[in-house]
């Protein structure tokens, strides 16, 4: 693809967040689980100051910059007309738009409270996606949203919702298991067929984010551990108290609440399973979204997949693992790696999306043309165009004339991306700090604890003894 000096490049982040305010809670949710409420609010009181007192711990907002975005700018999580401003300021054209946000809990529906009934689950999921139609609506061009997914223990219910957010614009929906529970199929089962066919019949997209797989309910005690610990040590819940206690979270806090965003292998079986377990030879234009789990493992494992495959071709798998990862996945680069641009052959140049995350406190912004600049400096144009937003374009069968309108006036020139000084090393550190930017490639480091995961699945998915 070539391109004029003055053409403007289409950035659409394939990761950002919303939440429904908690007080349109009682609006959106049936009044009959309102005396759920109470405790879900209170849920919600633990989960945000935990995840605060954490960054406070860690020192990952103490960069001028990014303390007051975190502060004062982030209202655009629920307000769309701030989030387009910002997107506009940033330069992004589109973006997913995801649940979850330690600012705005949600309803039952996600990993980061208590246990509550599945009916409940099933309503808040429900209504996450109803808040999201009206207030994104107006502008599903630029608003790329995924919906909650519920407990699915009704196929007809979760067939039908599905329907119902492809008559709203949505993009995607969150991959069934995000949230777990004891009941809940393998991916591969046929249980979940008529989800996938109307999927691809719809044209929604799966998304598995960081915390996939979580049993439901299984997180929060960890927020409830730090917060209760700083609480104890401060003597009083008063916030100003609990910050100023902030390193009472112990290390084993710290070291849960890594893995579970960054290495969580729960979060990578459903690529296995949908690959091996036949599932996109039934569905072929099922339309895959790992995002904010990395990237930089993605190359070992399909090697391994591949020698797992090798060694049961009784398994139902028609093609390679490489080949369904070209052509039904594509992986949101969720605030990239240096390591990972450097890995981009090796991963696949059309199956990577770069990612914001906003407005959390890992991600790119408010410095996503610093981060950008820095990141993909000396990559060739036409992979830099690819990865910033055609290979989404592609993908999710975007409209790219009316993105390329919005990028004339929003988007920088390839030229612009790279202009300027080296960005400051202040800021070089606090993205290192924050979002990992500098760690080594992780590579097939993780593959036993993997394969021990695999091995669980291999005989449900056909293999031999």
């Amino acid at each position: 693809m070539g391109g004029h000096v003055d053409e403007r490049l289409i950035i659409i982040s394939g990761d950002s967040h919303a939440g429904m305010p908690t007080e349109l809670w009682t609006e959106y949710l049936p009044e009959r689980f309102h005396d759920l409420l109470p405790s879900l609010r209170e849920d919600n009181v633990v989960y945000p100051t935990a995840v605060a007192l954490q960054g406070k711990k860690l020192g990952v907002a103490g960069h001028p910059e990014h303390l007051e975005a975190h502060t004062n700018g982030w209202h655009g999580l629920h307000d769309p007309v701030l989030r387009i401003a910002d997107m506009d300021r940033e330069g992004i054209a589109a973006e997913l738009i995801y649940l979850g946000d330690s600012r705005l809990g949600d309803l039952f529906h996600n990993v980061t409270n208590r246990v509550y009934p599945l009916d409940a689950w099933e309503a808040g999921a429900k209504a996450w996606n109803r808040w999201a139609a009206d207030n994104f609506g107006f502008a599903m061009d630029r608003f790329l949203v995924t919906a909650a997914i519920g407990p699915c223990v009704d196929m007809d219910v979760a067939v039908a919702e599905i329907e119902w957010i492809a008559e709203h614009g949505f993009t995607a929906t969150y991959m069934p298991g995000y949230v777990h529970h004891a009941a809940m199929p393998p991916l591969y089962d046929a249980y979940w067929d008529p989800f996938w066919s109307v999927c691809e019949e719809t044209g929604i997209a799966v998304v598995v984010h960081a915390g996939y797989g979580s049993e439901h309910g299984s997180v929060f005690p960890h927020f409830a551990r730090m917060y209760d610990a700083c609480a104890e040590a401060a003597g009083t819940t008063d916030q100003d108290a609990l910050f100023e206690h902030a390193d009472a979270i112990s290390q084993e806090s710290l070291d849960f609440f890594f893995e579970f965003l960054n290495q969580n292998v729960d979060a990578r079986r459903p690529m296995w399973q949908l690959m091996l377990g036949g599932v996109f030879d039934r569905h072929p234009r099922l339309r895959y979204v790992p995002t904010e789990i990395r990237l930089d493992w993605v190359p070992a494992v399909l090697q391994h997949l591949q020698r797992v495959l090798d060694a049961h071709p009784e398994l139902p798998a028609q093609r390679t693992p490489s080949e369904y990862w070209h052509s039904n996945c594509l992986t949101g680069a969720s605030f990239i790696h240096k390591a990972e641009v450097e890995m981009r052959h090796e991963i696949g140049i059309e199956t990577i999306l770069f990612g914001r995350d906003y407005p959390h406190p890992e991600s790119t912004w408010p410095h996503t043309r610093d981060w950008l600049r820095d990141a993909f400096e000396g990559v060739p144009d036409d992979e830099l165009r690819l990865m910033l937003g055609e290979n989404a374009i592609r993908f999710f069968d975007l409209d790219r004339a009316r993105l390329a309108e919005i990028a004339k006036r929003i988007g920088p020139t390839i030229e612009e991306l790279h202009a300027g000084d080296p960005v400051r090393p202040d800021l070089m550190d606090n993205f290192a700090l924050r979002g990992g930017y500098l760690k080594p490639a992780e590579r097939d480091s993780r593959i036993p604890i993997l394969d021990r995961e695999l091995q669980k699945d291999l005989a449900g998915m056909g293999a031999a003894d």
